[in-house]
């Protein structure tokens, strides 16, 4: 199954955070599991860490990039076309980068992994 993982859940994913639930790390371990990291987590984890607001190694880039081959996980580009879909979100939520993976998750009709509940509200897929 294609699934798209929101940031906090790769974050806590990767750095084994006791936030991560049972359910949601079985999904992310499993092998039937086709993951894929947004362009837009990957663009949010480089301002925040830039900003000092999340501690990351440096290179960030090549870290982040470094986690997602070891952890199989492919990039979901931004296309036009989650453009089109995010322009017709309602304003339910105010996180730019939330927003747009609910428009990926729609437009490409996959799963979010996330512990968000807002992300429910917008009638895409969560696990």
């Amino acid at each position: 199954m294609k699934i798209l993982i929101d940031t906090h859940i790769f974050l806590w994913a990767i750095t084994e955070d006791p936030r991560l639930s049972k359910a949601h790390r079985t999904l992310y371990l499993s092998k039937s599991s086709d993951l894929h990291l947004s362009v837009a987590s990957i663009w949010e984890m480089m301002i925040k860490a830039g900003l000092g607001k999340l501690p990351l190694p440096s290179p960030t880039a090549a870290w982040i990039s470094r986690q997602m081959d070891l952890n199989r996980i492919a990039a979901l580009p931004i296309l036009p076309a989650h453009a089109g879909e995010l322009e017709a979100l309602p304003p339910l939520h105010r996180d730019p980068f939330d927003r747009m993976l609910i428009a990926q998750a729609r437009y490409e009709k996959m799963p979010i992994l996330t512990a968000d509940p807002m992300m429910r509200k917008y009638g895409a897929k969560t696990l």
